[in-house]
């Protein structure tokens, strides 16, 4: 590529390209971050908290723990955990090992479980004892032999810890009764560990880090190979465009990509205190931790400022530290930004990323005053071109499928050569299968996914522009569009709606897309539902809608 003209568009001081020659691996940039951020709080869950000294020392015990087992290089650690300090450790003690991180879904079931340790060969699991009686349930998984049970009190100290369990186990019950054979305690495993060795094993940033299981472009599961080298990029990446700051939330899920990198791994590297809500959908606890923790920077997905604009409690916060709230994971929409800064007074500043991505590839300028509708700029040393059917770039302001080169791509998917040579161009341009075009000054716009783009008498619809105008109208909260057959038109729009008021009827809803849509993207079909089916991150399912149609 010869002309980027988002390079002309940067904010003053931004770099075109960024260097990660400071650095030998991941491994290499987490500890010199605990070494220097040794005296913050690194996380703070249930309202204890944990310094950076003490996540050094703690995910040194586990890495400690992971050798003595004598694993083969390269060895796979699943992490199926909800947003707790022992993630944290978990995390950065697998790497330090030598191992490689492969996240897991904890509200999996036996049958998803089974598929992702089969496929990923994972030796060691530690599991949050909530979901300890799923695991119990797989089998035929080989090389699963170590399994560590993280309790809920654990990390907490010695009191509240037995508290936590207590009120988890018999008063909230969210702990079934499970029976794993040789599972080994968190809490007896640091223990244990302290009196074992440590050689620091060899690491470079061509190194596999992180399995991160994604449906990618096809929907099958299969495990973006993100390499040190990638993700110590995306993280420098991030740190051109982020502000800094102290206190972050982490609602979104660690075992996603979006949190674990642009959360976990970036609130470490830049000493930040990282404060865990354990469930997302849990609005009450985040108003709590807001009012206890002034927040400065607040990543969150559409769904989720959404549902905290329902919380009356939330809209009663004080937002004078609030600096970046930052979006992703799936379309903004413009109705959810507007009300957003009318509460908070801070703009949503969306981005776009994917797994195979580490995961972010464009965000607009943080010192941005408004929603823009679009994803942003490439990072440095991004590149993103459109391109049309036959693979070739089209001009500015024409639709196409989204393009990115640059050193956050994946190496590949992991042990899918096929389905790697599908997505991965010899050019080294990863195939997103989104659908988007880029303006005359660099900025991307997304118009949908292109599995989900819904052709109605040859005209191309996207779902996202249809739901971003229903979800303007007053009585409705959120809403899901996907594409039926249909005798005469190939395809017809069909709508779920979940309303905000009981008097919403279809006519309403087909009359106000009438007004605002041509003829052929209006709903030919609208159910009301009461929820939207999500995924961990809070993104709408349209691929469960349609198969549940």
């Amino acid at each position: 590529m010869t002309h980027k003209p988002w390079h002309e568009s940067y904010p003053e001081g931004m770099p075109a390209q960024i260097d990660t020659g400071g650095y030998d691996s991941l491994v290499d940039l987490l500890d010199q971050a605990c070494k220097k951020h040794a005296r913050r709080v690194a996380s703070v869950s249930f309202d204890v908290s944990i310094r950076y000294a003490e996540l050094d020392r703690d995910a040194l015990l586990f890495a400690k723990w992971l050798q003595s087992l004598d694993l083969p290089r390269g060895f796979r650690v699943a992490l199926m955990m909800p947003n707790v300090s022992a993630y944290m450790v978990a995390l950065l003690g697998t790497l330090r090992a030598g191992g490689v991180v492969v996240n897991v879904n904890p509200l999996y079931t036996p049958r998803e479980l089974q598929l992702q340790m089969k496929d990923s060969g994972a030796s060691v699991i530690v599991v949050f004892e909530s979901f300890a009686h799923v695991l119990q349930k797989i089998e035929g998984c080989d090389a699963l032999v170590h399994r560590v049970v993280v309790a809920p009190g654990d990390m907490l100290g010695a009191l509240k810890g037995v508290m936590v369990n207590f009120v988890a186990r018999f008063v909230k019950k969210i702990v079934p009764t499970w029976h794993l054979a040789g599972a080994l305690r968190w809490g007896k495993l640091l223990k244990r560990a302290q009196a074992l060795p440590w050689e620091p094993p060899e690491l470079s940033l061509s190194d596999l880090a992180v399995l991160q299981y994604t449906g990618g472009t096809t929907g099958i599961p299969k495990g973006a190979m993100l390499t040190h080298g990638n993700l110590v990029a995306n993280i420098l990446q991030i740190h051109q465009v982020a502000l800094p700051a102290l206190r972050h939330v982490i609602a979104l899920p660690l075992y996603h990509v979006f949190a674990m990198t642009l959360c976990a791994l970036y609130g470490m590297h830049t000493g930040m205190k990282n404060l865990l809500v354990i469930n997302p959908r849990d609005r009450k606890a985040i108003v709590h931790i807001w009012r206890k923790h002034p927040v400065n920077i607040f990543p969150g997905v559409n769904t989720l400022f959404n549902s905290l604009l329902q919380e009356p409690e939330f809209t009663r916060l004080d937002f004078s530290a609030l600096r970046l709230v930052f979006g992703g994971g799936m379309a903004l929409q413009p109705t959810v930004a507007e009300q957003w800064a009318k509460v908070t007074g801070r703009p949503l500043i969306e981005g776009y990323g994917l797994s195979e991505c580490s995961p972010v590839v464009s965000a607009n300028p943080t010192n941005g005053q408004f929603f823009s509708g679009s994803v942003g700029l490439p990072l440095p040393s991004t590149d993103i071109v459109i391109l049309d059917p036959q693979g070739q770039a089209v001009a500015c302001g024409i639709h196409g499928e989204i393009a990115v080169r640059g050193p956050q791509v994946m190496s590949g998917y992991w042990q899918a050569p096929s389905e790697t040579l599908q997505a991965l161009r010899p050019d080294g341009f990863f195939l997103t299968g989104d659908i988007g075009w880029m303006d005359e000054k660099g900025f991307v716009f997304i118009a949908d996914r292109k599995k989900d783009m819904i052709l109605v008498s040859g005209f191309n619809v996207y779902p996202s522009e249809i739901e971003a105008v229903v979800t303007e109208h007053a009585d409705v909260v959120e809403c899901a569009a996907i594409g039926m057959p249909d005798e005469h038109s190939g395809e017809a729009v069909k709508l779920f709606v979940v309303k905000k008021s009981p008097e919403l009827t279809e006519l309403d809803i087909i009359e106000w897309c009438m007004l605002q849509l041509a003829r052929y993207k209006c709903p030919r079909t609208i159910v009301f539902c009461e929820e939207l089916p999500k995924s961990n991150v809070g993104k709408v399912l349209r691929r469960a809608l349609r198969r549940h149609e």
